[in-house]
């Protein structure tokens, strides 16, 4: 049975130490999954994704993540992650160590995770100087044509954390809308964890959507609002108000843990996190 709770995927697929992603490009964010890792309490992670914004900004700053891999981070439209800046320049609350690529070089290395290669090609770092940055970008010569290329790692992920609106109870994935790199990081990873806003006994044809199949599906859970404050094409918008006022909490330490304490450690899951969100009546 691949239908269990949040609680349960994560504590069978998250471990210390592991190398999660959490993927979705401005769209199905897994928010949920995140907060859950957070409440579990796991530590050492390497932490994986094209975009890191908010859902790691708060996993960094609390204390789960040693080292991130990504390729652009920041608060969209808004500005600076105060927690990702604070670990990367201060150590707080543990140090962490950057592996920063381009988006066409994270997308390359999750293609040759998900082909089982050794690593990936492209041409996209050609006259830069980020690999003077990042000892893990090299350069390979072409067999057939001697030509210079740049060569990035294949991404592996221990488990790849995904949201999306429909699953069935079969255990395969609808995914609708705007996606980034979801279906090649969920192919490159080892585990695959679902969260869903709806389980249905079938899928309909997937009209301009991808599926996922079940058999590359280690666990589903049902988590209507699973991607807020980011948005579910189909179901709820994106909380542009919400990002704007995580600048303010996440630039102050003590404001910041507060927050947390509050809203993700003090409810004991996901719909309970939504419902301290609301105004006081």
């Amino acid at each position: 049975m691949k239908l269990v709770t949040l609680a349960e995927a994560i504590s069978r697929h998250v471990s210390d130490g592991a190398c999660v992603a959490l993927e979705g490009f401005t769209h199905l964010i897994p928010f949920a999954a995140g907060h859950e890792i957070i409440r579990q309490g796991r530590r050492g992670l390497h932490l994986v994704r094209m975009t890191p914004d908010l859902v790691y900004d708060q996993m960094i700053g609390m204390g789960c993540a040693s080292r991130l891999t990504f390729s652009w981070g920041g608060n969209p439209g808004v500005g600076s992650l105060h927690r990702l800046r604070d670990a990367v320049e201060h150590g707080w609350p543990v140090p962490l160590e950057l592996d920063e690529h381009t988006h066409a070089g994270i997308a390359a290395a999750y293609c040759a995770g998900a082909a089982r290669l050794p690593f990936a090609m492209l041409r996209g770092y050609l006259g830069t100087d980020l690999a003077d940055a990042n000892p893990r970008i090299r350069s390979v010569e072409c067999p057939f044509t001697g030509e210079r290329l740049a060569a990035v790692p294949a991404i592996n992920p221990d488990v790849t954390i995904l949201h999306a609106q429909r699953a069935d109870r079969q255990g395969n994935v609808e995914l609708q809308g705007i996606v980034g790199a979801q279906r090649e990081a969920a192919f490159a990873a080892r585990a695959l964890v679902v969260t869903a806003e709806e389980i249905v006994d079938a899928l309909p044809p997937a009209m301009n959507g991808i599926v996922l199949p079940h058999w590359i599906v280690s666990a589903v859970a049902h988590c209507p609002g699973g991607a807020y404050p980011s948005y579910a094409q189909g179901r709820y918008p994106r909380d542009n108000g919400f990002y704007q006022r995580w600048d303010a909490i996440a630039r102050d330490r003590a404001t910041f843990r507060a927050w947390m304490e509050r809203h993700v450690l003090g409810n004991r899951d996901h719909a309970a996190f939504l419902k301290s969100l609301e105004p006081a009546a």
